[in-house]
């Protein structure tokens, strides 16, 4: 018998929680802004300093090489929470970037991931901390994603419980950070739409973008929607969706479900719906991939290497998360020690750089 908490017949209601926000209510608050202290600074800089010194590979460390005080532990836990059971993002400040190398910085930034939970893979290479900067590339090749261009990426979602940003180096224009809340937009899209609504809950076709292992098929299906033990939670990127369109197995989209698709991307990109953000260096941004959708407005870099716009990037199976379903993203997840990711595939993993090679 289908558990009626879990049936998404009987959850075409609005939403009422923390999660749901708007970012015209946000760029007046500062609640979503977390700035470390003068000693939690020193914390992590000595944390770091030791791995240093002791010669350790970022891949080997634990959560353990990085003795917090209990107050900061205790800390990046309620973040951790506040991630999957709150606003769902936030943006941490103070990272004193200009005093610390990159690679300095990017085993301070990995040091907070592993308090807030397990790396996991976020491309068929197998990296686990990934460079987000433009690499030249066209986000019209199957095989491109987003964070190899500077063009303005859509709204959407990754697979993970949570991704992280760091900034190392912001762009010369643009390229702000951009965030939406999935639920007030699922409340706008039920309001507006209701016939529609239902659509949210039903089999998607996202494409792999070539990111498949021998066998599987080229494309997966999920909903983009499910509600389980009381929660909803999303996962949309119609880039993904729309490159399905290119397998001849993938069904051709109705006019209802393009409707519908374009009804999330408008609501999204209205104003006052999203918060922008400006990446200072050190700054390390954090979101919940069931909750808040991100995006990046479109950039010029400097004209010098050694400036153009750089981000880390985390994807982090986080210690505590939401249960879901295995219907959720079936075909995408990666089991290894956490929820998402993308399986590395063989002959193009790259054991040597799956953390970084700063």
């Amino acid at each position: 018998m289908t558990d009626l908490l879990d049936d998404p017949r009987t959850h075409l209601e609005p939403i009422d929680e923390k999660s749901v926000w708007y970012g015209r209510d946000m760029e007046n608050s500062d609640e979503w802004i977390e700035l470390l202290s003068d000693d939690e600074v020193d914390e992590i800089r000595s944390a770091v300093a030791a791995i240093d010194a002791a010669g350790k590979v970022m891949l080997d460390l634990s959560v353990h090489d990085y003795p917090f005080s209990p107050s900061l532990a205790g800390r990046l836990a309620s973040l951790g929470a506040e991630l999957d059971r709150g606003r769902g993002f936030w943006l941490l400040r103070g990272l004193p970037k200009e005093e610390m190398t990159n690679h300095e910085a990017a085993v301070a930034f990995w040091g907070i991931g592993l308090h807030l939970g397990h790396p996991v893979s976020q491309n068929a290479r197998g990296h686990l901390l990934g460079h987000v900067l433009d690499e030249g590339k066209s986000i019209k090749e199957p095989g491109t994603r987003g964070y190899q261009t500077r063009v303005r990426l859509p709204y959407h979602t990754d697979s993970s419980d949570a991704v992280g940003l760091l900034c190392l180096h912001g762009a010369k224009e643009g390229g702000l950070s951009s965030v939406a809340s999935t639920t007030a937009v699922f409340n706008e899209v039920l309001a507006r739409r209701p016939d529609l609504a239902h659509l949210w809950f039903q089999d998607w076709y996202f494409d792999r973008r070539n990111e498949n292992l021998d066998g599987q098929d080229p494309f997966f299906r999920t909903p983009l929607a499910t509600w389980h033990e009381g929660r909803l939670s999303v996962r949309y990127v119609r880039g993904f969706m729309d490159s399905a369109q290119r397998h001849e197995e993938v069904p051709r989209r109705t006019d209802e479900e393009k409707q519908f698709l374009d009804l999330i991307d408008e609501v999204a990109t209205e104003p006052g719906v999203a918060l922008n953000m400006d990446f200072q260096p050190g700054d390390i941004q954090f979101v919940c991939n069931y909750t808040t959708f991100h995006s990046r407005t479109e950039f010029e870099d400097w004209p010098e290497p050694e400036r153009r716009r750089h981000l880390l990037r985390l994807w982090i199976s986080l210690h505590e998360a939401r249960p879901l379903p295995e219907s959720f993203g079936r075909g995408s997840v990666l089991g290894e020690k956490g929820r998402g990711g993308i399986a590395p595939v063989p002959g193009v993993f790259e054991a040597e750089h799956r953390g970084t090679n700063i």
